[in-house]
């Protein structure tokens, strides 16, 4: 059962923090759109029409992520998995997202490939209304194997076994999407790194 922990008080639960929240250490911009730390937070703004990523500098493959996220405008986002990026550009070349967008049906914690398939697994429709505009939401994803599971705001949400995976292992990366209308904020994002138990 995918169950979110109170990692700051359990620190022998092998959880460890991916921002220290004062700098982007262990993590590297990838497009041109803004990352800066404000208030123990990452923000994310589009200042272009493009895409723009924040990534992990280390690679993950099997995993459990604990992060909170607040959209504060309407541009979309998503937290890609596996992930690799074009030299020099913000083109992806492989991986997987679970989404996030505040609006309404627009599927967040539903999970998206980036190798040409696009939406792989909606959230059940009673479901769409759990994610909050406007305010903090808590997403808990996991990634073992080709098995892709999410919780948001302590409702699961996605379990999805995949039958065509085309990446295994890659970067984490938030993302705000093409337009330029992206406007994100995260926080208190930890990871436990099940590759390694």
């Amino acid at each position: 059962m995918l169950v979110a922990q109170d990692k700051v008080k359990l620190p022998g639960e092998d959880w460890l923090s991916l921002f220290n929240g004062s700098d982007l250490t262990g993590w590297s911009k990838v497009g041109n759109e803004s990352w800066t730390v404000e208030d123990g937070l990452i923000h994310g703004k589009g200042l272009t029409k493009d895409y723009g990523y924040l990534e992990t500098v280390k690679k993950y493959k099997n995993f459990q992520l604990s992060l909170r996220f607040k959209c504060v405008g309407d541009g979309n986002s998503g937290v890609f998995f596996h992930s690799a990026f074009k030299p020099g550009t913000a083109d992806v070349t492989q991986g997987m997202q679970f989404e996030i967008d505040c609006k309404m049906m627009h599927h967040t914690a539903g999970v998206y490939a980036e190798d040409g398939r696009e939406w792989v697994a909606w959230p059940a429709p009673e479901n769409e209304g759990v994610v909050r505009m406007g305010e903090w939401n808590d997403y808990l994803l996991e990634v073992v194997g080709n098995r892709y599971r999410s919780r948001l705001n302590g409702v699961e949400m996605v379990d999805f076994t995949d039958p065509k995976p085309s990446s295994f292992d890659g970067t984490i990366a938030l993302q705000l999407h093409a337009g330029g209308q992206g406007n994100m904020e995260f926080k208190d994002i930890w990871i436990r790194d099940l590759s390694a138990r």
